[in-house]
């Protein structure tokens, strides 16, 4: 239960991107993105690593009957190289949740909706971007449900901007990256059977990527959106 939910060359370019967002941080761009948020710099850290290493751990929660399983090998789907792991013959599909793509982000989402303390637009959002995104979800054989990579990050953004400007940044981290979780996976474990994935993960093969850009796009669109709709109104302010 231990294996990168994507190949090799997508990790590499998110550790590739997991490094310059280091450097955007420490010379203060991307810090301010996620200070918009609640989260202190000193975490944020702690938050992306989890959250791209993390994806290597697999839980295991329960295993549905045996079938014909696809293995080993890897499925593409919207460019992404999906891994399909190698278990023992026979076995049917582990059902289980990935530590990286859905544990770390539930647990972000659930304290940056307590400390912002916007339950019902949390709740609305999360709702609009499951409803988009499980529109778009479709089973993969060999993998399970996959959603194109793109779809969380701006449905995110449009959504939280759209519900709220003051929390827009994370409003939108919250919205994509439960929205995702919930409306790719929670809402297609009826479709894992007969897929031949030998390992069916909750936030991993298939949506860990869209939730892992969520977590850093959206909150970073959400941030210059609506600092820029602030320093535009500050300026006609002064002028007028």
């Amino acid at each position: 239960m231990h294996y990168f939910p994507v190949s090799a060359s997508i990790i590499l370019l998110f550790v590739f991107l997991f490094v310059f967002l280091v450097s955007f941080i420490e010379i203060g761009i991307l810090g301010y993105a996620y200070h918009r948020i609640g989260i202190g710099q000193r975490y944020l850290f702690l938050v992306m690593f989890l959250s791209l290493f993390g994806s290597y751990i697999n839980i295991p929660l329960f295993e549905l009957p045996p079938e014909q399983m696809v293995m080993p090998g890897y499925v593409d789907y919207f460019g992404i190289r999906h891994m399909i792991p190698v278990l023992t013959e026979g076995q049917g599909t582990v059902v289980a949740i990935n530590f990286g793509g859905a544990v770390i982000p539930s647990l972000v989402s659930v304290y940056l909706t307590v400390k912002n303390r916007f339950f019902g637009t949390a709740m609305a959002g999360v709702a609009i971007v499951a409803v988009l995104v499980h529109m778009m979800a479709a089973p993969v054989r060999g993998v399970g449900i996959a959603v194109p990579i793109f779809i969380p990050p701006i449905a995110a953004t449009i959504v939280a901007v759209m519900l709220s400007r003051r929390y827009a940044p994370a409003l939108a981290y919250v919205s994509g990256c439960m929205g995702t979780l919930l409306g790719a996976d929670i809402l297609n474990l009826g479709k894992i059977g007969g897929l031949g994935a030998p390992v069916a993960s909750i936030g991993g093969a298939g949506t860990f990527d869209g939730v892992f850009l969520t977590g850093i796009l959206a909150v970073l669109f959400a941030s210059v959106f609506v600092g820029k709709s602030r320093r535009y109104r500050g300026g006609a302010e002064g002028r007028l």
